[in-house]
């Protein structure tokens, strides 16, 4: 849903840091790796010593570099599979570190085994979501539908860790609790929709 709406509005904001970047010769996964790197700095650096305001001011502002590259990439015409799947699969690292850095705060000095689990169930969920839909399309169908995608998981999970740094009580774990089940959720919407394909493929005995 937040991949529908927002993606243009940020797109049309970050435009002109993109042509800056691009005039001065800068690559497209230059500010991948960078934004990547950046997200995982914030994520466990700040988030395991239970700062989690600032680790999501820091995450928050690398994850911005993902619609950056992207938008550099069109205005080069070096948009290509290569850049594509660096995308994706850096992605997949930054999540691993925003609920990984999480689940190492609760597991330690936070003392929350329930909330622990919680982490590591949206990680693992998330990354079933994303494995159902790009293995889907490897097959040659698609499963793009769900109630929550990436961005959206982000973006809950950064404002409720935000929030908690704050002082607002039950905010992230409500989250995780909404992850949990909306991860839940998509990867049994993308496992139907995917069946329906399938079987629509068989041919009648």
């Amino acid at each position: 849903m937040l991949n529908r709406f927002a993606r243009a509005l940020f797109t049309r904001i970050f435009t002109p840091t993109a042509g800056f970047l691009v005039r001065r010769g800068v690559s497209p996964d230059v500010v991948t790796l960078i934004g990547t790197l950046g997200v995982v700095v914030g994520a466990l650096a700040f988030y395991p010593r239970h700062e989690f305001f600032w680790g999501t001011v820091v995450i928050t502002l690398f994850v911005f570099s993902d619609l950056v590259d992207g938008t550099m990439a069109r205005m080069t015409g070096r948009s290509s599979r290569w850049g594509a799947w660096l995308d994706s699969t850096l992605d997949r690292v930054g999540d691993a570190a925003v609920f990984g850095g999480i689940a190492l705060w609760f597991a330690g000095d936070g003392r929350e085994l329930l909330l622990t689990g919680l982490c590591l169930y949206c990680l693992s969920s998330g990354a079933v979501v994303s494995y159902a839909r790009a293995r889907a399309e490897g097959l040659g169908m698609t499963a793009n539908v769900g109630v929550t995608e990436r961005a959206d998981r982000l973006v809950a999970i950064l404002v409720a860790t935000g929030l908690d740094g704050l002082g607002v009580p039950y905010v992230q774990a409500l989250a995780l609790w909404g992850l949990a089940v909306g991860s839940t959720v998509t990867i049994v919407q993308r496992a139907l929709a995917v069946r329906r394909q399938a079987l629509a493929e068989t041919p009648a005995s």
